[in-house]
């Protein structure tokens, strides 16, 4: 499923292979698109997302996500990345090697223990992660920060997750990152289960070291001056799911859409269940990766 996770947002009334990181420099690149005008106007800029044609495939509650064919390029990509300055009133980057609690994470890797060196600090995961040849195992955490360009509002009306390829479960072996874990980020959390046929992201309660977090729904407001942190958190048991998101805005009469992905791919994430899983802990007075029996 995906959690969805926003900080400290203003509501209005209504209303997780995610690829291991590549390269860890904040990146600008594809993942923006022009508005939509409310006026005709010239051809939108290259990559622009604009409204869906009748049958478009989506991961909207009134519209099927795509069954395209997984991609060929399995290798870890992406990781930090920032939208490119536009006509679109948004700024955001992109982080795609988020561990939970900032500690805990599983990787699928398609080799033995002692070909695989120690789990990395969350901050080199990236690196680390492509150098094994590593896909984001049961979950995937992206954070993304977004902010308004000026200090008009922009309101965020829509996440949606398009799912663009389905495949059997990455085959190799679980390690898992866990060293020891801190203290709970304050979110606010949207559920997407990518196993269904047609995710639709669903506002759930949280939980902040102990105090509940209410569920909160879209819309939310953003400007340069209230930047707000999204945390989607992509989890499947069946599949190795190919998936990015679309972020819908609306300001002054402008709407339009954003894809947040991997560097201009898509995002990978891939069940773990019947893999060996290993963790890096002590056995016969060494540090190596010992079998957890999960």
């Amino acid at each position: 499923m995906v959690l969805a996770t926003l900080g400290t947002l203003s509501a209005l009334p209504g209303g997780g292979h995610p690829s291991a990181s590549a390269d860890v420099t904040p990146y600008s690149g594809s993942a923006t698109a022009a508005p939509r005008r409310t006026a005709p106007s010239h051809s939108p800029t290259p990559g622009a997302i604009t409204s869906p044609t009748p049958g478009t495939a989506s991961a909207s509650a009134s519209s099927r996500p795509a069954r395209n064919s997984p991609s060929s390029d399995t290798s870890p990509a992406g990781g930090k990345a920032s939208a490119p300055a536009s006509g679109v009133p948004l700024a955001w980057t992109v982080d795609s090697q988020v561990w939970a609690l900032n500690c805990s994470h599983d990787y699928v890797i398609d080799k033995p223990p002692a070909q695989v060196p120690p789990p990395p600090a969350e901050q080199d995961a990236g690196p680390w992660a492509t150098a094994q040849g590593a896909v984001h195992g049961r979950e995937t955490n992206v954070e993304i920060s977004v902010q308004g360009r000026s200090s008009t509002a922009v309101v965020l009306t829509a996440l949606r997750v398009r799912v663009v390829g389905r495949a059997a479960p990455a085959q190799g072996t679980a390690y898992a990152m866990d060293q020891g874990c801190g203290g709970e980020l304050s979110k606010r959390y949207f559920s997407v289960d990518l196993d269904k046929d047609r995710p639709v992201a669903h506002s759930v309660a949280g939980n902040d070291a102990g105090t509940p977090i209410p569920a909160v729904s879209l819309p939310y407001r953003v400007s340069s001056t209230d930047p707000e942190v999204l945390l989607v958190t992509a989890r499947t048991e069946t599949c190795a799911c190919d998936w990015y998101l679309e972020l819908d805005w609306s300001s002054q009469g402008r709407t339009g859409t954003v894809r947040i992905d991997d560097r201009g791919r898509p995002f990978r994430t891939s069940g773990v269940k019947g893999l060996p899983r290993y963790w890096y802990g002590s056995e016969n007075g060494a540090r190596q990766w010992v079998l957890t029996g999960d």
